[in-house]
C-alpha cells in the first residue's frame, strides 16, 4: 500500500473515531470508555502498521479532546495500545497478538500511565489500579470487534497488506 493510501485510510479512521465519539461512549467516573477507538487501533495496527496506528490514535484523541467528547486519558491508553498491537502483529503476523497487544497496551500500560495524569495534573484522587478494570473492559470489547472484522476480511479474501502471511487462527 502506498503512503498516500495509508495516509488517506488513517484520515478516514480518524474521522470515524471522531464521529462515533459523540454516539458510542460510556461515561464512568472521570473517564469516558470508548470501545470504537480500540477497534480502530486493531484495524490500523494490522492494515497500516505502527506509525499510522499511533498517528490515528493520537488524531482521534486530540480531536475528541478539542470537541469535549474525550478525556486526557485517551492519549496514553489509545496510543500505547495501538503501538503495542502493531508491533506484536508486525513481528508475528498473528491477529490474536494484535488483539492481545491492544488489550495489554491500553488496559494495563495505558491505565498505569493515566494514574500520574490523574493525580499530578488533574488533582483527582485515584487508586493506582483503579483505571485498569475500566481500560481493560473498553479495550477488550473494541479489540474483540476489530479481531472479528479482520478475521471476516481474511476469510472472505478482502485484500489486506500482508494478508497472505497473516495467521488468523492463532
Amino acid at each position: 500500500m502506498k503512503n498516500t493510501q495509508k495516509l488517506t485510510l488513517t484520515a478516514m479512521m480518524i474521522a470515524i473515531g471522531t464521529l462515533t465519539s459523540n454516539l458510542l461512549y460510556i461515561p464512568i467516573g472521570f473517564t469516558k470508555v470508548f470501545p470504537v477507538q480500540h477497534l480502530l487501533n486493531v484495524l490500523s495496527a494490522v492494515i497500516l502498521g505502527p506509525y499510522y496506528a499511533v498517528a490515528q490514535a493520537f488524531g482521534v484523541s486530540m480531536i475528541r479532546n478539542m470537541m469535549g467528547t474525550g478525556s486526557i486519558f485517551a492519549f496514553p491508553g489509545s496510543m500505547v495500545g495501538a503501538l503495542l498491537a502493531s508491533l506484536l502483529f508486525l513481528k508475528t503476523k498473528k491477529l490474536y497478538l494484535a488483539f492481545t497487544g491492544e488489550v495489554i497496551g491500553t488496559g494495563i500500560l495505558g491505565a498505569l500511565l493515566s494514574y500520574p495524569i490523574a493525580t499530578l495534573f488533574l488533582g483527582q484522587e485515584a487508586t493506582l489500579f483503579g483505571f485498569i478494570p475500566l481500560f481493560i473492559f473498553s479495550s477488550f470489547a473494541g479489540a474483540l470487534f476489530g479481531f472479528i472484522i479482520l478475521t471476516v476480511f481474511l476469510k472472505n479474501r478482502v485484500i489486506l497488506p500482508g494478508a497472505k502471511s497473516v495467521d488468523h487462527r492463532g
